[in-house]
């Protein structure tokens, strides 16, 4: 009777936390251009998220397209990403990109337009997935941004 009592006080407690619940995502906010070579430009961008979990999951980011100007020139992937409970957070999402993709021959008009208005329209496109205890859910990623050239 005594194992009962602490099995069912166990299994009860587990099943009201909050873990089915999934984190906020809130939005992809500070995208710049964090390094610029001669070879490459490399994007940075932060997604936030709040976890109103008592328990951590894991995300995934690798499905992330980035445009710039409506041209695809990279993609987003990361290792996986442990989410901290009850927390706001969030989950760098950098982008090496080779600068003929920006700049090549076949982008000349975005060049031409990039260098007269000092400006770049970076677009982040894709998906980001959360899994917890067999429970998974996917945030749509869909933000555009100018940055300005330095």
């Amino acid at each position: 009777m005594k194992r009962l009592i602490i099995l069912s006080t166990i299994l009860l407690t587990f099943f009201n936390c909050s873990v089915n619940e999934k984190p906020e995502f809130i939005g992809i906010d500070n995208i710049k251009v964090s390094e610029s070579t001669s070879e490459y430009v490399v994007l940075t961008a932060n997604a936030i998220f709040k976890n109103p979990n008592i328990i951590s999951g894991e995300i995934q980011v690798n499905t992330i397209k980035v445009l710039i100007n409506n041209s695809e020139v990279a993609s987003v992937s990361s290792e996986n990403y442990q989410v901290p409970a009850k927390k706001e957070f969030s989950i760098p999402l950098n982008a090496n990109i080779p600068i003929e993709k920006v700049f090549g021959n076949e982008n000349l008009s975005v060049l031409i337009s990039s260098l007269l208005t000092k400006k770049m329209k970076v677009h982040y496109k894709g998906v980001i997935k959360y899994k917890v205890l067999g429970f998974s859910h996917t945030y749509d990623v869909d933000k555009t941004e100018d940055i300005k050239l330095q």
